[in-house]
């Protein structure tokens, strides 16, 4: 995901307590779509755009108060953690009608995994020598991007937050509140359904 040229918190945290535009601007580029995803995985599609209007409101309240004990990035993303999950009761949702181990194994496709979560058999080898190979292709771009929109949100946010955020996977699981253990294993099943999506374009 593009930051979008952000500045350090060093320099953005004053210019925001002094209602720069600009700065609230550059802000809401480079994070609201990862609050989105965020949103989704806990509370769904429908509202998720309205959760993270919320949390915007929110942070912008609270940041005179922002005591710096994360960066900035996470503590926006914890603070739309807490809005969707007060939504989330509110509207006396169950999140456990969305088991996400269930869709992670339906949408990787259980046959190709035995009852540890390790492939059967390794998928093909990709024809280009390194990750950023093929990256430069357009074409397996797109296709990375068609396939993350298909996974399930609590799948699609956690290997946003750790393969294009850089996340530490406690943070992950703070953010999201789901186990270490179930972390890893909805990691582990998205990254397999984007190398499946990459291993059926190579093969066209």
């Amino acid at each position: 995901m593009v930051q979008h040229d952000l500045p350090d918190d060093d320099t953005l945290i004053p210019l925001l307590l002094a209602n720069d535009e600009q700065a609230f601007i550059q802000l809401v580029n480079a994070y609201h779509g990862i609050m989105k995803h965020v949103a989704r995985a806990i509370i769904g599609d429908s509202i998720a755009e309205e959760v993270v209007q919320e949390a915007w409101m929110a942070a912008i309240k609270a940041l005179p108060k922002f005591e710096r004990r994360s960066s900035l990035k996470t503590w926006i993303l914890r603070i739309v953690s807490n809005s969707a999950k007060s939504r989330l009761r509110h509207e006396a949702r169950s999140i456990s009608s969305e088991d996400p181990l269930r869709d992670a194994l339906a949408q990787s496709g259980p046959e190709q995994f035995n009852s540890n979560g390790s492939w059967y058999s390794n998928p093909i080898a990709w024809h280009a020598d390194t990750p950023d190979a093929l990256l430069s292709s357009d074409e397996l771009r797109k296709c990375i991007n068609n396939a993350l929109n298909e996974l399930p949100p609590v799948q699609q946010a956690v290997i946003t937050l750790r393969d294009t955020q850089g996340m530490d996977m406690e943070t992950i699981c703070n953010i999201l509140d789901i186990s270490e253990s179930n972390s890893r294993v909805l990691l582990h099943r998205a990254r397999a359904f984007i190398r499946n999506a990459i291993d059926k374009q190579q093969r066209i």
